[in-house]
């Protein structure tokens, strides 16, 4: 499926996604990335979401530590020199990279010294709308929102509580609350120029029946593709199974009548650094030892 945008917005994508491995099948085996662990907490609380810090988990919101903006800068230095051909930087946790100023503030220092790299954002879209214009100045591109439903009803049984300006919100009313915030956020976002993808967890009973619903409504208010990812069994959804591949080959199909589907994702860590669809991880080389160079050629 192709996307429909106009023309300037179509040519600004297809320059991104060009160089973006994570919004590219092509790109995902030919350029780099470096996720940056800068965002140490969370305002929302997903239930089958649980951070950590270690070397060896290879999934989202784990990572060895959280840097600081000042060491991010240094860190994406040692990475160009391991892998050249990085393109992207990107900060995804592990927690939210809105929850706190640290990602975006690592942003403004990125964007000053290398602006020929891509800045891309994760985010659960709770604080879109009130950060747009800041993220837009710090020189981020791409902004990658987890939306895992657009029924509060479905939704309350995927996030358990919310955190927005110190109220502590919980059931159908946080569910509608993040709901709302993460589509007039998108469509904020989007007006300023921004490209958006959309993250989708697929919960099997969960929502799956709810993945074609997300990207037509995502859709409409100006996201540009979407990735659909399999539940990694943990926290309160331990016990629950992951979809199998012909349940996420539905799901896609139920999407692609709206979005376009990225389908090479590797659900990265937050530290994550080097060509994703190389197979090969270079942060145990960016963070345990001195830098060497390294490039896939």
């Amino acid at each position: 499926m192709s996307v429909i945008l106009q023309d300037g917005a179509n040519q600004q994508f297809n320059h991104l996604i060009k160089q973006h491995p994570c919004f590219n099948g092509e790109a995902h085996h030919k350029y780099g990335r470096i996720h940056l662990p800068v965002s140490p907490s969370c305002n929302i609380q997903c239930r089958f979401c649980k951070r950590g810090f270690n070397k060896w988990e290879k999934r989202p919101g784990v990572s060895r530590t959280v840097l600081t903006p000042e060491e991010s800068l240094d860190k994406v230095s040692q990475a160009l020199e391991l892998c050249p051909e990085i393109t992207v930087v990107g900060i995804a946790g592990p927690g939210d990279t809105l929850a706190t100023d640290h990602a975006l503030q690592t942003f403004e220092l990125i964007h000053k010294r290398y602006p020929q790299l891509i800045n891309c954002l994760s985010t659960n879209g709770l604080l879109i709308k009130e950060k747009a214009k800041r993220i837009v100045e710090v020189g981020v591109k791409t902004v990658t929102v987890t939306v895992n439903a657009i029924s509060p009803q479905v939704l309350k049984d995927i996030c358990a509580h919310i955190t927005y300006n110190g109220q502590y919100m919980t059931g159908e009313y946080a569910a509608r609350w993040l709901v709302l915030a993460q589509l007039v956020g998108i469509k904020e976002i989007t007006g300023l120029g921004v490209v958006v993808k959309i993250n989708t967890v697929l919960i099997p009973g969960i929502n799956s029946h709810e993945v074609g619903e997300i990207a037509r409504v995502t859709a409409s208010v100006g996201a540009s593709m979407i990735n659909i990812i399999p539940l990694i069994p943990q926290f309160d959804m331990k016990d629950y199974r992951p979809p199998g591949c012909r349940e996420i080959n539905l799901v896609r199909e139920a999407a692609e009548k709206y979005l376009p589907v990225f389908r090479h994702c590797q659900q990265c860590r937050a530290d994550a650094c080097g060509i994703p669809g190389s197979g090969v991880d270079l942060a145990s080389k960016l963070y345990d030892q001195p830098a060497q160079t390294f490039s896939h050629g």
